[in-house]
């Protein structure tokens, strides 16, 4: 193990010249295909796959500063979200930071916190450190951005920004026609907060789906969640005050995301109710924890970490292929069924709710 590791610190460092000897054409040639330039495309796609096969055999690994500075670039993409470490946008950020790194690309994240002083301030700062576009997560964008923007859960219409949305009427119609097919009449559903992108849209969907499919939502069993990020706290706080409310029974609660159904979950079963025996639930996302949980969550997934790699493959075609940006890409929800739904009751405990 000793002589390997002499060996290997004395292996000469692959240059970009040494990539040029081994297929014969100039650091200039090799340079534009492993660059991707413009310049790149003029030449045919069996030298540029001679080139990219050559540095794959050499391990070629650029050196980013000469990089940077030869093409007067710095590779680098502004991640702006509501919170970092949350486990909507850490997943979706997961997904952004795995596709940069293949190619090469780096980012720089900050958090605004709902605060739009901060927001502005923030854009500014990456602005000022170079980057070359923008991915916005659970951000509400109003003017027209300086460079490339795409927004996961982007919900308004702003020129230069392609919104990364999901199909909410798909998704609603997915768990709604869950829990009417297992006989729930009385679905309790929980508003996101009006901090975040997805609460009107979402709430809009299930509106309309609910009229569609015969499931009538009294609006005694609604009510909106107060606060800057969904956590299981804000869950279990507000299913306790539904509980203790004596108003309007429900068999089922559709909640905003995971997180609030993993709180409010726990507020049910100490109410010495049981989920799903006297109460289904049906939460939102499919965070990771969601298959964990006791009993595990049926919900409506989105494929966070698909939907940060492909927001960073959209931004790097905009920026690198000069790609037309699309105003609009809508992913496709898929239904998760686990063990925190079941038959509706009709008779038993009688589960109260707080008004809206």
């Amino acid at each position: 193990m000793k002589a390997r590791k002499v060996h290997d610190a004395k292996q000469p460092k692959v240059t970009l010249k040494t990539v040029a000897e081994r297929v014969g054409f100039t650091p200039g040639t090799v340079s534009a295909v492993l660059n991707n330039s413009p310049a790149s495309r003029s030449f045919p796609q069996e030298t540029r796959n001679r080139i990219l096969a050559a540095a794959r055999e050499l391990n070629y690994r650029p050196n980013f500063f000469a990089r940077s500075l030869r093409v007067k670039r710095t590779f680098t993409v502004g991640v702006i979200t509501e919170e970092i470490g949350d486990p909507y946008g850490g997943m979706v950020i997961s997904g952004i930071e795995q596709y940069l790194r293949r190619r090469d690309f780096f980012f720089l994240a900050v958090a605004h916190r709902h605060d739009p002083q901060l927001l502005e301030t923030y854009s500014h700062l990456l602005l000022e450190r170079g980057v070359e576009g923008f991915i916005t997560v659970d951000t509400s964008i109003n003017e027209t951005p300086a460079l490339p923007t795409i927004a996961v859960a982007g919900h308004r219409r702003v020129e230069g920004v392609t919104n990364l949305i999901l199909d909410h009427r798909s998704a609603a119609q997915m768990a709604l026609m869950h829990l009417k097919n297992l006989g729930h009449q009385e679905i309790a559903v929980m508003k996101g907060p009006t901090s975040s992108s997805d609460s009107e849209d979402r709430w809009q969907a299930i509106a309309q789906v609910s009229d569609e499919l015969g499931v009538s939502i009294n609006p005694e069993l609604v009510m909106r969640l107060k606060g800057d990020a969904v956590t299981p706290d804000l869950g279990y706080v507000f299913a306790q005050r539904f509980l203790a409310r004596k108003q309007g029974s429900f068999t089922a609660l559709f909640a905003y995301n995971d997180a609030s159904a993993i709180g409010a979950i726990r507020a049910i079963h100490e109410a010495g109710l049981r989920v799903p025996d006297d109460i289904s639930v049906v939460g939102f996302d499919d965070i990771a924890s969601a298959a964990y949980n006791n009993p595990a969550i049926t919900t409506v997934r989105q494929p966070l970490q698909k939907m940060g790699e492909l927001a960073a493959r959209t931004l790097l075609k905009q920026i690198e292929d000069r790609e037309t940006y699309v105003p609009e890409i809508t992913i496709v929800p898929e239904f998760v069924l686990r063990n925190s739904t079941a038959t509706a009751r009709r008779s038993g405990k009688q589960v109260e709710l707080k008004l809206a």
